[in-house]
C-alpha cells in the first residue's frame, strides 16, 4: 500500500490547488480524480467552457449587432456552432493537460476513480481506497495518508417534477454542448448560471425565457444592480418570469414542456412549450460515495461537512473545502481554502477574509460585487456612505461602446472603511479585483480615491466612486 503525507479526494480548482501548494511545502501528495481527466466541474463542464461560449457568443452579437456604430461594415454574419463548440474544447483541453503537467512537475500521485473511506487505519494514517465507480466491481487501489482534504464540489440541484433526460431537459453540462440553436428555451432559474447559458444561447439566435422564483432578478444583491441588469437583459431579448414555479419539466414530441405556477397570480398556471429546458436552479455538495459514515464524519442537515475557521472536520486528520462546505460556491475561494488548510497542516495557519471575496456574473454587461450591501448594513445598524459612478461619465467607456452600468462603494460612515462594493458593466470582473485588495488591506475609501489610475482606463470608475463616498466625485 502506497502511503503519503495528503490525500486530496478531487482536483477541482480547489483540490488542485491545495496538492500544489501542500507538494511546495515538502508533502507526499496524492490527489484522486472520480473523471478521466482533472481540473473538476469548473474546468471540464463549468467556469471554463462556459467563459468559452460566452465570449465567442458575443463576438458574434457584435459582428451581426454593434459594429456599424464603430464604422465597421460587414457582410452577411454566418454561425458555425461546431466550430465554436470545438473551440470550446480546445481551451478545455489545454487547461486539464495544463493542471496534469503541473502535477508531474511537484511530483503529485494522480490517481482516477472514486476515492472512499474505508474506516480503516495504517498506524496513524487513514486509509483510503480508489474504485473504477461505487459497486467497487473493480479491484480497488488501496492508498493511506496521515491527512485527507475532501474538495469533491458540488453537483446540480434538483427540484421535484423536473424530468431530466439529459437531452431536451438538461443541465448546464448539457447546454454547453447543444449541436444545435433551440428556437425556445426555458431555463429554470435566474441566478448565475441561468443567466450566463441563458445569454449565451440568446445571442445565438434562441427565443429565451427565464423563470425564477424569487419576485425579482438577483434579490440577494444591491437592489440597484438587480433592478438595471433586468432593463438591459430584456433589451437583449431574454424574457423573465418572476414569483413563477416550475412544477413539471419533461421531453416531450420533439422538444419539451414546462408547466409554471405564478404565486403572485393566486396560484395561475400555465405550460409552456419549447424545444430545450435548462435546469440552473444551483449546486449542492457532492458527497456522494465518499463513505463517511466510515470514519464517524457527519454532515449538517443541508448535506455540507462542518469544518472548523481552518477547515478542520472533527475527525482527526480529515479537512474539508470548497463547495462542500458551508459559504459561496466558488472557485477562487475554493483555492484560496485549498492553499489555507495546506498551509495549516504544514503549521503555519493560512488564512481567508471572507469580507474580500469577488462574485461575478459574466454575463453583458458582467455583474461583480463584494461584502456588505446598504440593505445588509441598514439591517446590522452599520452607519455608511455610498459612492457611486456611472459608466457613462467615463472616457474609456466611451470609446469602448460600453456605457450601461455603473461603480459603486460603499464605505463606513465614521472610519471610511471600505466595506462592499458592487459593479455592473464591461470588465466588471477585472475591476472589482482592486477594490478586494484595498479591503484585503483595510483601506479606507479615500486610499483609493488618492492612489493614482491611468487615464483613460475603466479603472478611473472605481477611484471615482471611491471619491464619491466622500462626497467628491471629479467627474460626475
Amino acid at each position: 500500500m502506497d502511503t503519503y503525507d495528503l490525500i486530496v479526494i478531487g482536483s477541482g480548482p480547489g483540490g488542485y490547488v491545495a496538492a500544489i501548494r501542500a507538494a511546495q511545502l515538502g508533502l507526499k501528495v496524492a490527489c484522486v480524480e472520480k473523471d478521466p481527466t482533472l481540473g473538476g466541474t469548473c474546468l471540464n463542464v463549468g467556469c471554463i467552457p462556459s467563459k468559452a461560449l460566452l465570449e465567442s457568443s458575443e463576438k458574434y452579437a457584435e459582428a451581426k449587432g454593434h459594429l456599424a456604430e464603430h464604422g465597421v461594415t460587414v457582410g452577411e454574419v454566418g454561425l458555425d456552432l461546431s466550430k465554436m463548440l470545438g473551440r470550446k474544447a480546445k481551451i478545455v483541453k489545454q487547461l486539464t493537460g495544463g493542471i496534469a503537467m503541473l502535477f508531474k512537475k511537484n511530483k503529485i500521485a494522480e490517481l482516477h476513480g472514486l476515492g472512499r473511506f474505508t474506516g480503516e487505519r495504517e498506524g496513524e494514517r487513514h486509509v483510503v481506497e480508489v474504485v473504477a465507480d461505487e459497486d467497487g466491481k473493480e479491484a480497488a487501489t488501496r492508498i493511506a495518508a496521515k491527512d485527507v482534504l475532501i474538495a469533491t464540489g458540488s453537483k446540480v440541484a434538483l427540484i421535484p417534477g423536473v424530468e431530466l433526460d439529459y437531452d431536451r431537459v438538461g443541465t448546464s453540462t448539457e447546454a454547453l454542448s447543444w449541436p444545435e440553436v433551440p428556437e425556445h428555451l426555458v431555463v429554470i432559474g435566474a441566478g448565475v448560471i441561468g443567466l450566463e447559458l441563458g445569454s449565451v444561447w440568446a445571442r445565438l439566435g434562441a427565443k429565451v425565457t427565464v423563470v425564477e422564483y424569487m419576485p425579482s432578478l438577483l434579490g440577494t444583491m444591491d437592489k440597484d444592480v438587480g433592478k438595471l441588469a433586468l432593463r438591459l437583459f430584456k433589451r437583449q431579448g431574454l424574457e423573465f418570469q418572476f414569483g413563477a414555479r416550475v412544477t413539471a419539466a419533461k421531453p416531450a414530441a420533439g422538444g419539451a414542456r414546462a408547466t409554471v405556477v405564478y404565486t403572485d397570480k393566486d396560484g395561475a398556471e400555465q405550460t409552456i412549450d419549447c424545444d430545450r429546458v435548462l435546469l440552473a436552479v444551483g449546486r449542492r455538495p457532492m458527497t456522494d460515495g465518499l463513505q463517511a459514515d466510515k470514519i464517524g464524519l457527519d454532515l449538517d442537515k443541508r448535506g455540507f461537512i462542518p469544518v472548523d475557521d481552518h477547515y478542520r472536520t472533527a475527525v482527526a486528520g480529515v479537512w474539508a473545502i470548497g463547495d462542500v462546505i458551508p459559504g459561496p460556491m466558488l472557485a477562487h475561494l475554493a483555492e484560496h481554502e485549498g492553499v489555507a488548510a495546506a498551509e495549516t497542516m504544514t503549521g503555519t495557519p493560512g488564512h481567508v477574509n471572507y469580507e474580500a471575496i469577488p462574485n461575478v456574473i459574466y454575463t453583458h454587461p458582467e455583474i461583480a460585487s463584494l461584502g456588505k450591501t446598504p440593505a445588509e448594513l441598514d439591517a446590522a445598524g452599520v452607519p455608511y456612505r455610498v459612492g457611486k459612478f456611472p459608466l457613462m461619465a467615463n472616457g474609456r467607456a466611451k470609446a469602448l461602446g460600453a456605457t450601461d452600468g455603473f461603480v459603486k462603494i460603499v464605505a463606513h460612515a465614521e472610519t471610511d472603511r471600505i466595506l462592499g462594493a458592487s459593479i455592473l458593466g464591461a470588465r466588471a470582473g477585472d475591476l472589482i479585483a482592486e477594490i478586494a485588495v484595498a479591503v484585503e488591506f483595510s483601506a479606507s475609501a479615500e486610499d483609493l480615491g488618492r492612489s493614482i489610475h491611468a487615464h483613460p482606463t475603466m479603472a478611473e470608475t472605481v477611484k471615482e466612486a471611491a471619491l464619491g463616498a466622500l462626497g467628491r466625485s471629479i467627474n460626475f
